[in-house]
């Protein structure tokens, strides 16, 4: 290999990350700035990076072209079919900072890292309150909005949690 081609000019001046090409530097700045500049034609939502944007368009074709060797399971990206092969193998690589856990994916220990910390980064802006878990945050915006995406096939019943649609199937309809 020659050596302009391990070069990394391209500075980040934000985080000092060095970057080989100039659009790679491009990129990763959006992961500051929060730009997204790639939008989804069919639903709106908007992406840092043409990849992401590739991987999501799939959730409106139903496309999954990763299939798990292990089990035959098929996935819309590669990283659902990483974290997926994990229930197999058993490998937990990511591991909390704060006691002697350890997980399969970094989004988990980040949570479980909350528990130790008491970081809540997820805010309600309708009245502030705060959320450890922007699963939590997005169940919670339902008391302000009224949404209830959760229908009952049996009677049409409608409910804001899934949990709360089950027992309502298991106490009314078995």
């Amino acid at each position: 290999m020659h050596k302009r081609a391990r070069e990394k000019p391209y500075l980040c001046e934000i985080c000092g990350k060095c970057f080989s090409r100039s659009d790679q530097l491009t990129e990763h700045t959006r992961t500051h700035t929060g730009e997204k500049p790639y939008p989804c034609k069919t639903c709106g939502k908007s992406f840092t990076f043409s990849s992401n944007l590739a991987s999501h368009m799939r959730t409106h074709t139903g496309e999954k072209p990763y299939t798990c060797e292990s089990c035959g399971k098929c996935f819309a990206d590669s990283g659902s079919l990483t974290k997926h092969s994990r229930t197999h193998t058993g490998e937990k690589p990511y591991p909390c900072k704060y006691c002697d856990k350890y997980f399969t994916n970094s989004s988990d220990v980040t949570k479980h890292m909350r528990t130790h910390t008491g970081e809540k980064p997820h805010q309600c802006k309708t009245c502030n309150k705060c959320f450890a878990n922007s699963s939590d945050l997005t169940k919670h915006m339902r008391s302000h909005t009224g949404e209830k995406p959760y229908p009952c096939e049996s009677c049409g019943k409608c409910f804001s949690l899934r949990g709360n649609l089950t027992k309502h199937v298991k106490t009314q309809h078995s």
